[in-house]
């Protein structure tokens, strides 16, 4: 778990405080921004010291190994070492954030440790400033990296965030449609955990008060106000708790096989698989589909069409890999129930 959390309006402006007692010698803090703040106001408001350093993550698509690489080994060329790292933006910057501090104290590169329980030395403090809610990247145990063969997180003890600020304020303004694919994200995290095998009551009591919260936003209010940033924030926090004791299922172990592929937006992928799940989410899927037409949203559709057996095969040993999705989805039995075939049927209806 995550140790430290702060939550409330304005809490960024908490970040020098929190950030001093982490200073070592002189080592400089990583700012790690999302570019989509660059010239913005939010950067004036990050507490540079000495050698700190801001670095602007270009998240338009989402992490490879290759980017994590080329930051870490920039930074420890440029400094040796650093005192902690501090991602500011979405899931994906992140993720990027959690897997550089991982990386400044363990040797090689980050597609070495896609996988689960592979890292073995604790990265440098950490710490992350989430800017969108849903993710909830801002509490789980992986940071999700697509490498050279495969899209897999870094899931281990160490990934975890040491400190995280959640200011509801940062999520302002956020657009209508990114808003809804990331909220999105948090009500299928909760879908898949509820209905999955792993459930335990811890998860159970995290993931049925986000569900709650993502139904106040989605479903009951006609109007996004400054309680709907409040309450999308904290069920993202739950969400990602939920998942973290149990584990996501159908929708996700899809969706990264076509992140693998096709680059596409880990949000919005999960809408486009979520809308065809009816066999295994179904009041899930009904209700997802009242809230895409309450909120004005549109799913993109045929986004696999025209894809040789080639690529097909590529996202089906993607999607196919995240074994401990489809058990807790299916069962200890998932490979009798999900076959090639039928997985190839799923991307072609997409």
């Amino acid at each position: 778990m995550v140790d430290y959390v702060v939550y409330g309006r304005g809490s960024f402006d908490q970040l020098d405080e929190i950030l001093t007692p982490h200073r070592q010698g002189g080592k400089p803090i990583i700012f790690l921004v999302d570019h989509f703040f660059e010239g913005k106001p939010l950067v004036e408001r990050v507490p540079q010291k000495g050698k700190d350093k801001i670095i602007f993550a270009d998240v338009t698509y989402e992490p490879k190994t290759t980017y994590v690489d080329s930051i870490s080994n920039q930074l420890k060329e440029e400094f040796g070492t650093v005192s902690g790292v501090i991602g500011i933006g979405g899931g994906s910057t992140m993720d990027l954030a959690k897997a550089v501090g991982l990386m400044m104290n363990n040797p090689g590169s980050s597609a070495d440790y896609q996988g689960w329980d592979l890292v073995k030395h604790r990265g440098v403090y950490k710490a992350g400033i989430p800017t969108l809610s849903g993710t909830g990247a801002e509490v789980s145990r992986t940071t999700v990296l697509t490498g050279p063969t495969k899209k897999l997180g870094m899931n281990s003890d160490f990934t975890p965030f040491d400190q995280i600020i959640l200011d509801p304020q940062l999520t302002a303004n956020v657009p209508a449609n990114q808003r809804f694919y990331t909220g999105m994200d948090c009500y299928i995290h909760c879908i898949e955990s509820l209905e999955g095998t792993y459930l335990n009551e811890f998860s159970k009591s995290y993931g049925e008060k986000a569900l709650e919260l993502c139904r106040k936003v989605f479903v009951e209010k006609d109007k996004w106000d400054e309680e709907s940033d409040d309450q999308l924030m904290m069920a993202s926090y739950a969400g990602g708790m939920s998942i973290a004791y149990s584990q996501v299922g159908v929708a996700h172990a899809v969706s990264y096989g076509l992140s693998y592929l096709l680059g596409t937006k880990h949000g919005i992928g999960n809408c486009i698989v979520m809308n065809h799940l009816e066999e295994y989410y179904p009041e899930g899927v009904k209700e997802f589909k009242y809230m895409v037409e309450k909120n004005n949203i549109i799913i993109p559709e045929g986004i696999c069409k025209g894809l040789s057996d080639e690529q097909f095969d590529a996202m089906i040993n993607v999607s196919l890999g995240m074994k401990p999705l489809w058990e807790n989805a299916l069962g200890k039995d998932w490979e009798k129930i999900i076959t090639r075939e039928k997985l190839r049927k799923l991307y072609e209806k997409l």
